[in-house]
């Protein structure tokens, strides 16, 4: 087996590679489709509609995780005069008394506390994949690594390739590109793409008139125009790093308009992530009105809000303008998307959603063989008005009490049929039962 098909430049992260695979193909799809349609090969153009389509896809997800969001907004107010109730209470009665109440706000509306992890957990490993994709671009589509196969074949046949690229690789500070070694100790064939995939046009032209590749070099040349063709994007060619043009203007007297493009990459990408995080309901900067650690928490959550915009920028210099591509053509789509979702569940009604969680979470307490909420809820307030009697009132003595528990065990175990104290029975015993399993 060719473990070099498998290792190299894919990811072998368990998951996450697997989905990366797939979104490979959809972009190698896009790819053709691009080419055989409209004849047009540019990469950067597949990353805008790879980005489309795959948020388009995460839709049902984008909604369940907004919808939550909402709900979210509109239970703080409760849950946080429940924290406040019980600041500073450390005892396990307290504790247990506060997340029973937090726990009956949350089944008031509906919801589950860990709603939004299940989307978060469901999106996060889709958006890795979609990171490597747009990083590992040959590593993926097959279309765009053909073009690499014929200088690759011609530089596996040159004795000492792997110092010579190695070489090359430190005297231009390549910082991006690895060779991967295989047994023999030689560069494999998936590295070397990398390497030429991570050339600039300059890189390029340089590689051609070494003297140890010039029996090859019109190949070289040949594989250059086709990248070059297909990396280039405003100008700009989507390997390069944006700091990179940026640098050629004030060092070399390089072109202002492609520096401009360049910085536009960054500026945009902070702009987009800002556009972002404006539109997504943020429940969790509500006003903690004088709790410790929910004013914290979102003072938290705020200074994150203005930071990780600032990270995509300064990221966006130094990576390549694809990845800077992909980061404001993916905020954009999801900015759309919360714009519409947003309109949309600000015209529902929130009893109407409230009701239809309820629904939803009634159905699945059928489905696991469970009562109703609501009857376990009637149950569980029965027992406590039991408990009440059993602990005793002022002015009545032990026999007084032990009488009026006894009747009322006696009352609740006659229960007329139907009656809430027969279905609050009936959840005892079930929950009785499981307890013995």
């Amino acid at each position: 087996m060719n473990l070099e098909l498998f290792l190299a430049t894919k990811t072998g992260t368990p998951i996450i590679g697997q989905i990366a695979s797939v979104m490979g193909w959809i972009m190698d799809g896009i790819y053709k489709m691009l080419d055989g349609l409209f004849g047009i090969q540019n990469i950067g153009l597949c990353i805008i509609i790879f980005s489309i389509l795959i948020f388009a896809f995460m839709t049902p997800l984008q909604i369940k995780q907004q919808k939550f969001s909402k709900l979210s907004a509109i239970m703080q107010p409760e849950i946080q005069k429940i924290q406040k109730k019980y600041q500073g209470k450390k005892d396990q009665a307290s504790m247990m008394k506060m997340n029973e109440e937090t726990q009956a706000v949350y089944q008031k509306y509906g919801v589950s506390p860990t709603g939004s992890c299940v989307q978060l957990a469901i999106q996060m490993p889709i958006l890795f994949a979609l990171y490597q994709v747009i990083y590992r671009i040959p590593a993926y589509v097959g279309s765009v690594k053909n073009i690499f196969t014929g200088v690759v074949d011609n530089l596996l046949a040159v004795n000492g390739y792997t110092d010579i690229l190695q070489q090359f690789i430190t005297d231009h500070s390549m910082t991006r590109v690895r060779l991967v070694m295989d047994s023999a100790g030689n560069a494999t064939s998936n590295s070397i793409v990398d390497f030429l995939y991570a050339l600039s046009p300059s890189q390029w032209k340089e590689l051609a008139q070494m003297d140890q590749f010039s029996g090859f070099s019109d190949a070289i040349t040949k594989a250059s125009g086709n990248i070059s063709k297909m990396q280039g994007f405003c100008g700009l060619n989507i390997a390069d790093q944006p700091l990179y043009y940026i640098m050629e203007f004030f060092k070399n007297h390089g072109s202002l308009l492609l520096a401009i493009v360049a910085l536009l990459i960054p500026v945009l990408a902070w702009a987009t992530q800002m556009l972002n995080l404006k539109l997504m309901p943020q429940a969790a900067t509500q006003p903690a009105d004088g709790n410790d650690q929910a004013s914290a928490m979102a003072n938290s959550m705020k200074t994150m809000n203005m930071v990780m915009p600032l990270m995509s920028a300064f990221f966006c210099f130094t990576f390549p303008v694809g990845l800077g591509i992909y980061w404001i053509a993916s905020a954009v789509v999801r900015s759309a998307q919360q714009f519409a979702i947003n309109r949309h569940l600000d015209k529902m009604n929130i009893d109407d959603l409230v009701n239809e969680n309820m629904r939803k979470m009634e159905a699945k307490r059928a489905k696991e063989g469970l009562p109703p909420q609501k009857i376990t809820n009637q149950a569980h307030q029965s027992v406590k008005n039991i408990n009440k009697i059993d602990k005793g009132m002022s002015g009545t003595d032990e026999n007084s009490r032990a009488k009026k528990v006894e009747d009322a065990y006696e009352k609740a175990s006659h229960a007329k049929a139907g009656s809430i104290t027969a279905k609050a029975n009936l959840v005892r015993d079930f929950e009785e039962r499981n307890k013995k399993k």
